[in-house]
């Protein structure tokens, strides 16, 4: 017996990977979090791919394998090192923003303030 109810909507895959990334984008600690995934992941298929995943590797004998290895070891890459952009240009623009806010706080009064006397 399958129930088969009207209210679910089937998961759409596009508005799925939208409000991931999203969210990923979003937060510092998880963007920081997949940027140290992903350079690990880079890592361990390059070691793999140097050692014992050396024979699958072999340019002349599996030249797709070779190709796909070594695309996705740079897309990991690639993607890690625009995270990092993006989290030095956030970082540097709260650092103006939090400085522009305590230099609006520290401002001395206007000579033609009234001091409420």
């Amino acid at each position: 017996m399958t129930n088969k109810s009207p209210e679910k909507k089937p998961l759409r895959t596009v508005s799925f990977i939208v409000h991931a990334t999203r969210g990923v984008i979003r937060d510092h600690n998880t963007r920081r979090k997949t940027m140290l995934m992903l350079v690990v992941a880079a890592l361990v298929l390059l070691f793999s791919g140097s050692t014992f995943l050396q024979a699958m590797l072999n340019s002349r004998a599996h030249p797709g394998w070779f190709i796909l290895f070594w695309l996705i070891c740079a897309w990991l890459t690639l993607t890690a090192m625009l995270l990092a952009i993006f989290d030095l240009l956030i970082v540097k623009l709260d650092a103006r923003k939090a400085q522009r806010l305590l230099r609006q706080g520290l401002k001395p009064p206007s000579p033609g303030a009234t001091s409420g006397k």
